[in-house]
């Protein structure tokens, strides 16, 4: 079983070549079979290779598939080599899982699409790419996986190309990105100047090794790092483009805020997690961006009348959790988060993309309302994931992996009172903001007619999703709860342990300030959205209090702030430069080979005495050429 590792990337890979050269010729049902097909096999081969991995764990803890030597030259070898370890194979999971519901989803909300193949040949190198990235046993070939993603997610956020704005944000999140891809870029070629290698193995081992804990080189290839991870990951001070992102087809943005793209940010800081770990500094700079970040897109949530946009800073927010843990050294909670965080932001987003759907496109959640009772399976599976992203004590899976975030933040030895605070407000304001968007949607009076419901395609997934979503948190229980540690026992081999520096307090105490965060903040939108809405007309009274709203809506006025400091300025000297006497050559060119172009035309004449004439003129000209010399 094994030996099949290389078919999970390959299947997905397949599905796109055969998609992209031959989707116009086939009906759709055959695209579709082909789509999830391929993105469900793998998911199947994962579980099965995933249980042989847990009953019969290999002796080297991880499975290695070599294809071919990708280069050759001198000591340089990267090579086209799979590997699953624990922290992998988690991943892989979660990316082959959850994609294929999201494609078995896809084929009912996309059905009536035009670019049905182009759709499908799309999400299947979206998959594709993210398994390159956390299969791969070297930088190069993660890197490759990297910028594939990357590629994906502009060919899907522009997906309907024909609306300016979604162009404009399709382009928007490539060239954000690439500011992080270019740090990154620049971190493997003083990785390889340094080890001569580009092996992850090689470099976890070494690091030790070569540079001692704070060392100036570890802290900048750390920090470089890092870079990349905040551009892919949307953090602060990249954050800016995920909420626009919003312009693609809400499958595409499950598969984005789930299984894909901005996941990338928190695999790389744990895989890396030795280089980390001998940078203090660069470690303590991912707790700050996301204890910072989660705070930053809590607010803008907050303030957000579009059910995506919503969904869109609660996923940057969370990131943000899972980037904290990451710096304060909880790594097993970070991934833990990670994949809990998957089952009910996948699940959120496509009953939001149904709502979107039944309601002719409608994304105003205050257009929304009375929707209880019209749609119970999307409103049960939609309550179900709101209640994990809220992390309502005992019974949600995103409880338990949020609790022990909180819980390090404190108790963790890079822990501290702020980071704890800023969690624990984080928590709260997250309540508030998934209970706004729970209350405005789903009670009060119907405000739009309701098209035609979703089919089994695309609640089939809900009711899974909704199951993960509750059950998935119990494979790793609290300390005070029995401690039951199944998943930080499998990573264990991967990640180490966090270090405890500051437990003065029994943990059940943090537990019942984030339990009751999470109800102060149900009750503050329960009293503003519900029992009594008055309340939001005095705020807007006040000018302070829509002054901030703007603020927050605006998302802190990053996109103004950018366009002042590199948008116009770059514009304004384009717009100086772009008669320079380079453009000049190439419009000399132009206008050479333009004139020359119209003095031979006029040679074709359509006249076949004018035709007969020249070739008797060349004629004579090439003998009386010949009788000369």
């Amino acid at each position: 079983m094994n030996n099949l590792l290389w078919l999970i990337p390959v299947l997905p890979l397949l599905g796109f070549l055969i998609l992209s050269l031959a989707g116009k010729s086939l009906s759709k049902t055959s695209i579709a079979l082909i789509g999830v097909g391929s993105v469900s096999l793998s998911a199947l081969i994962t579980i099965l290779i995933g249980l042989n991995f847990l009953n019969d764990p290999p002796a080297a803890g991880f499975i290695s598939q070599t294809l071919y030597t990708w280069i050759e030259i001198g000591n340089f070898k990267p090579e086209i080599t799979f590997l699953l370890d624990p922290l992998s194979l988690v991943f892989v999971f979660v990316i082959t899982f959850i994609g294929a519901l999201i494609h078995v989803y896809s084929a009912g909300f996309m059905k009536g699409d035009k670019d049905y193949s182009r759709f499908f040949a799309s999400m299947n190198l979206f998959v594709f790419s993210m398994l390159v990235l956390v299969l791969a046993d070297n930088l190069l070939l993660l890197y490759l996986g990297w910028e594939g993603v990357g590629l994906c997610s502009y060919l899907l956020i522009g997906f309907w190309y024909e609306n300016p704005q979604n162009g404009y944000a399709a382009r928007k999140a490539f060239i954000m990105t690439r500011i992080g891809d270019t740090a990154m870029a620049i971190a493997l070629f003083m990785i390889f100047s340094w080890f001569a290698s580009l092996q992850i193995s090689d470099i976890l081992l070494k690091a030790p090794q070569l540079f001692q804990q704070g060392d100036t080189t570890i802290t900048i290839i750390a920090l470089l790092l890092l870079a990349g991870g905040i551009g892919k990951s949307a953090q602060l001070p990249l954050q800016n483009w995920l909420p626009d992102a919003m312009a693609g087809p809400s499958p595409v943005s499950a598969l984005i805020h789930a299984a894909t793209m901005v996941t990338a940010g928190v695999y790389l800081i744990a895989r890396m997690n030795v280089i980390f770990e001998l940078a203090p500094i660069a470690q303590m700079t991912v707790a700050i961006i996301g204890a910072a970040t989660l705070l930053i897109a809590g607010f803008s949530a907050c303030t957000q009348y579009d059910i995506k946009r919503v969904l869109a800073y609660s996923t940057i927010s969370q990131i943000g959790y899972m980037f904290l843990a990451l710096g304060l050294g909880a790594w097993t909670a970070a991934i833990f988060h990670f994949m809990i965080h998957a089952f009910f932001k996948a699940l959120l987003f496509l009953a939001a993309g149904a709502i979107i759907e039944t309601l002719h496109h409608e994304h105003n959640m205050f257009k929304m309302g009375g929707l209880k009772n019209k749609m119970p399976v999307i409103f049960w599976t939609f309550l179900i994931g709101s209640a994990s992203l809220a992390a309502l004590p005992l019974i949600s899976a995103g409880f338990y992996s949020k609790d022990p975030i909180l819980w390090y933040a404190w108790s963790a030895e890079k822990g501290n009172m702020i980071f704890w605070a800023i969690a624990l407000l984080g928590a709260f304001i997250t309540a508030a903001y998934t209970c706004r968007m729970v209350i405005v949607t789903f009670w009060g009076s119907s405000k739009t007619e309701i098209g035609h419901m979703p089919g089994s395609l695309m609640t089939t997934p809900l009711l899974v999703l909704a199951f993960f979503s509750v059950v998935a948190g119990f494979i790793e229980l609290p300390h005070n709860f029995g401690h039951f540690t199944l998943f930080s026992d499998f990573l264990h081999p991967v990640l180490p342990e966090v270090t405890m520096g500051n437990e003065t307090w029994p943990e059940w105490i943090f537990q019942l300030m984030a339990s009751l965060a999470t109800f102060g903040g149900i009750y503050i939108s329960y009293q503003l959205y519900s029992k009594n809405p008055a309340l939001i007309l005095r705020l807007k009274q006040s000018s302070l209090a829509t002054a901030l709203y703007q603020f927050w809506f605006l998302g802190w006025g990053f996109d103004r702030l950018y366009d002042i400091l590199f948008v116009k300025p770059l514009t304004y000297l384009s717009n100086i430069n772009k008669n320079d006497i380079v453009d000049q050559i190439y419009s000399g060119i132009s206008f050479i080979s333009i004139k020359l172009y119209r003095l031979l035309s006029y040679t074709q004449s359509g006249s076949l005495r004018w035709y007969a004439m020249g070739l008797l003129l060349g004629a004579i000209i090439i003998l009386t050429i010949q009788i000369v010399t």
